[in-house]
C-alpha cells in the first residue's frame, strides 16, 4: 500500500509540473504572439516609410530637371547679354532710349535669375536635408528590423525548444504512467500474495510455536528425570568433552596452507636469487676479482652470501612438511601443527643469518662510498640502502618472534592465553605489510642507484648484467611480500577464529580432545559403513531414455541373433563329430604307419638273413615295439566297431578308409585329390557360413532401421502438431497483445485529454483568483481613500 500511495504522489507531481509547463507554455505563446505582431507593424512602417522616399525621390528628379532647364535659360540668357553688349560697344551713337530698355530687360532676368538661384539652394538644401533624414531613418529601420527578426528567431528557437520539450514531457509522462499503472497492478498483486504468506507463516509460527513449547518441555522433563548434571557449565568439565569435526574448516585450512606454500616457494626463490646476485656484485664491484683481489671485507661477505642456501632451503621443506601434515583427516589448530616449530627455527636461523651477514653488507657499501668514482649522489643513496638493510632485517626479526610465539601452543597448551591470539595475528599481518613497505623502498633506492651507475665511465657489462638481475630478484621479492601481506590480510579472520572448541564454552582445543575426535570420527564412520548397504546401480534418467529407443529399435536384431547363435550351435557340434573322426582316422592311420614299418623291418631282417648279416638293432627294436601298437590299434578298431569308418559329414562321405594293407599309387593319388577337394570345399563352405552371418545381420539391421524410421515418421509426427499449437498459441498472444495495446492507447489519450482539461479549468481558476484578489485588493485601496 506504501507503494501505491508513493506512485499516487509521484503522478500528482507529475501532473502539477505538466499544468505548469501548459502554462508557462501559454504564456510564451502570447509573447510569440505579440512580437509577431510588433514585427508585422514594424514592417508596415518600413513599407511608409520606403513610400515616403520614393516620392521624395520622384520630387528630387523633378527638380533637378526645372534646375537643368533654369540653368540652361540661363546660359541662353548669359548669351544674348553678351551680345547686346557686343552691340553697345560698336554702336554707341544710337539713341539712349533702346539701351535703357535693354538694361531694365536685364535687370529684370538678374532678379529673376537671383530669385531662381536661391530658390534653387533652397531645394538642394532640402534635398539633401531629406535625403540624409531618410538615410538615417533607412538605417535605423533596418537595424531595428534585424534586432526583431532576431529576437522573432530566438523566441521560434525558445517556442520550437519549449514544444519539444513538452512533447518529450507529454510521452515521458504517458509512458510513465503506463508503467505506474503497471507497476501498481504488480504491487498490488504482490500486497495479495504478501497477505496470503503473512496468513501462512503466521499458521506455521503458530504451529512451530506450539512444537517447541512441546518439545521444550519434554526436554526439560528429560532434563530433570535422566541428567545428573550439566558439565558445559564449567570450563574444566568442558574441556573435557569432544569437540566436533569441522571439516570445512579443515579443507579452507589445506587450501590456504596450500596457497601459503606457493608463496613460500615464490619468497625462497627470491631470496635465493637476492643473496646470489649480491654475491656475484660483491666480486664485481668496487673491484674485479678476476682482475684484482678484493678485500678482505667482501672476501668474507661474500663467503657468508654463499652459505644462503643453506638456511633458504629448509624454509620451503619445513613448510612442504607442514602442508603434507594438514590433510583432510587431520585436526588442524595451533595446538596440533606440530611442524610449525620446525618451519620457526629455520626461520630463526636464516634471521640470525641476516643479521650475520648485515654488519658486512653495511661496511661493503661504505667500501663503494670511498672510491674515487663514487659521487655525491651516490653516496646518498648508498646511506638510504643501508637504512633499508637496517630495516628489512628489523623486520624478519619481529616476523620471527610473532611465529615463534604462534609456535608455542603446539609445544606447552598454556604458554600463550587463548585471547591474545588474535593479537599475535593481526601484530603479524601488520609486520608483513611492514616487511612489504620496506623491500618496496630498497627496491626503488637500488633502482635510483643503478641508474646512477650507469653514468659512470667505468661500468663494465658484467656490473651492468648482474645489477640488472639484481634489481630483477628485487622486484620478484617485493611482489612476493606484497601478495604474502595482502593474502594474510584476507584470510585474517580465518586465522583469528578457532574451528574447533568444545560446545557451550570457548576453551582451547587440546591434542588429546584432537586424537580423541579423530578416533571417535574413524569408529563412527566405519560403523557407517557396516550398517550402511550399497545401493544396486541404478541406470540415470536420460541413459535409460536413450537405451529405451535402442531396445525397441533392436528386438528384431536380438531374434536374428539368437537364430544366429542356434545354428552356430549346430555347427559346433557337428564339428565336434567330424573331429571326434578325423582323430579316429589319425590313429588308425598310426597303426597302418606302424605295420607298414613292421613290414619293412621284417623285409630287412630276411634281406639281412638273406646276405647272412647280423638284423640292425633299431629295426629289432621297431619290431618288438609294434605288436603292442597293434593291439592298441585292434582294441580302438573294436571299439569303433568297423574295420572302415565311414565320416558322417559332407565330406566324409566323399571318402571310405581302406583297411588294406598294401596301398598303391593310384589309390594315393585318389587319396591326395580328396583330401584337396575336401579342403577346397571346407573353404567354400565357411565362406558360405560367413556370407550367411552377414546376411542374417543386414537383414536384421534393415528391420531395426525401418522400425527406427516409422517411430522417427511418429515423432515428426507429434512433433509438427506441437508447433502448430505453439503457432496457434503465438497468433493468439499476438491478438491480445494489440488488443491490450489498443485499449492502452485509447485509456492514455484519454487521460491525456482529461489532463488538458483539467489544466485548462485549472489556469481559468488561477485567472478567476487572479482577478478576485486584484479586484478585492482595487477595492480595499478605494475603501481606504474614502
Amino acid at each position: 500500500m506504501a507503494n501505491v500511495t508513493d506512485l499516487q504522489t509521484k503522478y500528482s507531481k507529475l501532473a502539477q509540473e505538466y499544468s505548469k509547463l501548459r502554462a508557462q507554455n501559454q504564456v510564451l505563446k502570447k509573447a510569440v504572439v505579440d512580437e509577431q505582431a510588433n514585427s508585422t507593424s514594424l514592417k508596415d512602417q518600413l513599407k511608409q516609410r520606403e513610400q515616403s522616399l520614393r516620392k521624395q525621390e520622384q520630387e528630387m528628379d523633378s527638380l533637378s530637371f526645372r534646375n537643368q532647364q533654369l540653368a540652361k535659360r540661363v546660359e541662353l540668357l548669359q548669351e544674348e547679354l553678351a551680345v547686346s553688349e557686343a552691340k553697345g560697344k560698336k554702336g554707341k551713337s544710337k539713341v539712349d532710349s533702346p539701351s535703357q530698355h535693354v538694361r531694365q530687360t536685364q535687370s529684370v532676368f538678374d532678379e529673376d535669375l537671383q530669385k531662381k538661384i536661391e530658390e534653387n539652394e533652397r531645394l538642394h538644401i532640402q534635398f539633401y536635408e531629406a535625403d540624409e533624414l531618410h538615410r538615417r531613418q533607412e538605417a535605423e529601420m533596418k537595424a531595428r528590423l534585424e534586432e526583431l527578426e532576431k529576437n522573432t528567431e530566438q523566441h521560434q528557437s525558445v517556442v520550437d525548444g519549449i514544444t519539444n520539450k513538452f512533447t518529450q514531457t507529454i510521452d515521458k509522462l504517458q509512458s510513465d504512467k503506463a508503467r505506474l499503472e503497471v507497476k501498481a497492478q504488480c504491487l498490488e498483486r504482490e500486497v495479495k500474495d504478501c497477505r496470503i504468506r503473512t496468513e501462512e507463516c503466521q499458521q506455521q509460527l503458530r504451529r512451530c510455536q506450539a512444537e517447541l513449547n512441546r518439545q521444550l518441555k519434554q526436554s526439560s522433563s528429560v532434563i530433570q528425570e535422566k541428567v545428573p548434571f550439566n558439565d558445559t557449565k564449567f570450563s574444566d568439565y568442558n574441556s573435557l568433552n569432544v569437540p566436533p569435526h569441522n571439516r570445512r574448516h579443515q579443507l579452507k585450512a589445506r587450501d590456504v596452507a596450500g596457497q601459503a606454500l606457493g608463496f613460500i616457494q615464490d619468497l625462497v626463490a627470491a631470496l635465493l636469487n637476492f643473496h646470489s646476485y649480491t654475491e656475484q656484485r660483491v666480486h664485481i664491484y668496487p673491484l674485479d676479482s678476476s682482475i684484482e683481489p678484493i678485500s678482505p671485507l667482501n672476501q668474507k661477505f661474500a663467503q657468508y652470501l654463499h652459505e644462503n642456501a643453506a638456511y633458504v632451503r629448509p624454509l620451503e621443506d619445513s613448510f612442504m612438511q607442514l602442508y603434507q601434515s594438514i590433510t583432510e583427516e587431520t585436526v588442524t589448530a595451533l595446538e596440533t601443527v606440530v611442524e610449525l616449530k620446525k618451519f620457526t627455527e629455520h626461520f630463526s636461523l636464516y634471521t640470525h643469518f641476516l643479521q650475520k651477514i648485515l654488519p658486512y653488507q653495511l661496511k661493503s657499501l661504505d667500501e663503494e662510498c670511498r672510491t674515487p668514482l663514487c659521487t655525491a649522489a651516490l653516496a646518498a643513496k648508498n646511506q638510504e640502502i643501508k637504512n633499508d638493510m637496517r630495516r628489512v632485517t628489523a623486520m624478519f626479526d619481529k616476523l620471527q618472534n610473532y611465529m615463534s610465539l604462534l609456535a608455542l601452543p603446539s609445544v606447552r597448551h598454556d604458554a600463550v592465553p587463548q585471547s591474545s591470539i588474535s593479537t599475535v595475528f593481526t601484530q603479524l599481518d601488520g609486520c608483513l605489510h611492514s616487511l612489504h613497505d620496506a623491500i618496496k623502498e630498497m627496491s626503488k633506492h637500488y633502482n635510483q642507484k643503478a641508474s646512477l651507475e650507469q653514468e659512470l665511465p667505468t661500468v663494465t657489462q658484467k656490473l651492468s648484467t648482474t645489477t640488472e638481475c639484481l634489481l630483477g630478484s628485487l622486484s620478484s621479492l617485493n611482489s612476493c611480500t606484497g601478495k604474502i601481506a595482502t593474502f594474510f590480510s584476507n584470510n585474517l579472520d580465518f586465522f583469528t577464529t578457532s574451528g574447533y572448541s568444545p560446545k557451550g564454552g570457548a576453551v582451547a582445543l587440546n591434542p588429546v580432545h584432537a586424537a580423541t575426535m579423530l578416533s571417535n570420527k574413524k569408529r563412527a564412520a566405519a560403523y557407517i559403513r557396516a550398517i550402511t548397504k550399497p545401493r544396486p546401480p541404478s541406470v540415470p534418467y536420460q541413459e535409460a531414455l536413450a537405451n529405451r529407443r535402442i531396445l525397441t529399435s533392436s528386438t528384431e536384431s536380438r531374434e536374428g541373433l539368437t537364430q544366429q547363435v542356434q545354428q552356430s550351435l549346430e555347427k559346433i557340434s557337428r564339428l565336434e563329430q567330424e573331429k571326434e573322426h578325423w582323430l579316429l582316422e589319425a590313429q588308425l592311420g598310426k597303426v597302418r604307419l606302424e605295420k607298414e614299418s613292421q613290414r619293412i623291418a621284417d623285409l630287412e631282417a630276411q634281406l639281412a638273413a638273406a646276405l647272412g648279416g647280423s638284423p640292425n638293432p633299431q629295426t629289432v627294436a621297431t619290431a618288438s615295439t609294434l605288436p603292442q601298437n597293434v593291439e592298441i590299434a585292434e582294441a580302438e578298431q573294436n571299439v569303433a566297431g568297423k574295420e572302415t569308418v565311414m565320416c558322417t559329414s559332407l565330406v566324409g562321405m566323399l571318402c571310405t578308409l581302406p583297411t588294406s594293407e598294401n596301398v598303391g599309387d593310384e589309390e594315393s593319388r585318389e587319396q591326395l585329390i580328396k583330401t584337396h577337394y575336401m579342403a577346397r570345399v571346407g573353404e567354400l563352405t565357411t565362406q558360405l557360413q560367413i556370407s550367411d552371418s552377414k546376411a542374417v545381420h543386414f537383414h536384421s539391421e534393415c528391420r531395426a532401421l525401418a522400425k527406427r524410421l516409422g517411430i522417427a515418421e511418429k515423432a515428426r509426427e507429434s512433433l509438427m502438431e506441437e508447433i502448430k499449437l505453439a503457432n496457434l498459441n503465438i497468433t493468439r498472444l499476438q491478438d491480445e497483445l494489440t488488443t491490450t495495446k489498443r485499449s492502452y492507447e485509447d485509456q492514455l489519450s484519454m487521460m491525456s485529454d482529461h489532463l488538458c482539461s483539467m489544466n485548462e479549468t485549472l489556469s481559468k481558476q488561477r485567472e478567476e483568483i487572479d482577478t478576485l484578489k486584484l479586484n478585492s485588493k482595487g477595492n480595499a485601496k478605494k475603501n481606504k481613500g474614502r
